[in-house]
């Protein structure tokens, strides 16, 4: 069981950290919407909570509930910037299918 973040990412969130001047990392997981059924949930992580798994790439924390853990096992995180526009992207081995524009997925 892991979740993973890309040298691109673990450099991101560590700038942002820095900037918010607080944190440990992320929190991740997933919540039902959208027309495939789930959609990604990030956030900053200010304290784990019950429950929370943390994984760690390069001494950065991603927190992620034991609901969301199985739709979101083996996923890397990664940082890209295309163009103007800089996001996100989950490299998420568990979709099966995902809706058009890209919000949702299924598993």
């Amino acid at each position: 069981m892991a979740v993973t973040l890309s040298p691109a990412a673990v450099q991101h969130i560590r700038k942002a950290l820095d900037q918010r001047g607080s944190g440990l990392g992320l929190r991740f997981g997933v919540r039902k919407a959208g027309c495939s059924g789930w959609a990604y949930q990030i956030d900053y992580a200010d304290q784990p909570k019950d429950g929370d798994l943390r994984f760690e790439t390069d001494g950065v924390a991603v927190l992620v509930d034991a609901d969301s853990l199985p739709f979101v096992d083996g996923t890397t995180i990664d940082y890209q910037r295309k163009g103007l526009n800089a996001t996100f992207a989950f490299l998420n081995p568990n979709v099966k299918d995902a809706c058009g524009c890209g919000e949702s997925f299924t598993v």
